[in-house]
């Protein structure tokens, strides 16, 4: 026993039987993918469903009010797709943007050698044994062959010093 559904039910039901193929082929005419098609379809009657009170029953204004809501979901669907980037399998064109270049990092290497230049030999070597090689200050302390203290208090004095050279050199940060 089959279970009689609403008014609304059948009449998507005919609509559905008697327009598909029509909604497919004006649709394929547009969307050269049938999957997507055919969900281009199936959206254009669900439009018709949620708005199945300003439906008319005459088969003609009927099929004209679908190709309508179809015209409009493929125009909405080819705008949504172009608002996505598209991706570029082509290998020459991907080797050919421009890649972000380093004169930041050049121009900041510069700088950071004139003011270590500008620090005493101690003070220089105990910025590269801390800074540069990631050494201890126990480390540094034996590679410098100076007690532990002075390795700190010269790291200490030798990033003064940097400041004041950076600032004298106009680098403000």
């Amino acid at each position: 026993m089959r279970r009689r559904g609403s008014p609304d039910e059948e009449l998507m039901t005919a609509l559905y039987t008697e327009h598909y193929a029509v909604l497919l082929s004006f649709i394929l005419r547009y969307v050269h993918d049938r999957h997507r098609a055919e969900d281009l379809v199936q959206e254009t009657l669900l439009r018709a469903w949620k708005h199945i009170g300003h439906l008319d029953r005459d088969p003609g204004r009927t099929r004209s009010y679908l190709l309508t809501i179809a015209r409009n979901v493929v125009t909405n669907a080819w705008r949504a797709e172009q608002r996505r980037p598209h991706l570029v399998a082509d290998e020459a064109a991907v080797a050919a943007v421009p890649s972000a270049d380093n004169v930041d990092q050049l121009v900041e290497g510069w700088l950071v050698a004139e003011a270590l230049e500008r620090l005493s030999a101690e003070h220089q070597a105990v910025v590269r044994a801390m800074y540069y090689e990631g050494q201890s200050v126990a480390d540094a302390a034996q590679k410098l062959s100076v007690p532990e203290g002075t390795v700190k208090s010269r790291t200490y004095y030798a990033v003064r010093a940097l400041r004041t050279a950076f600032e004298e050199m106009g680098v403000l940060r």
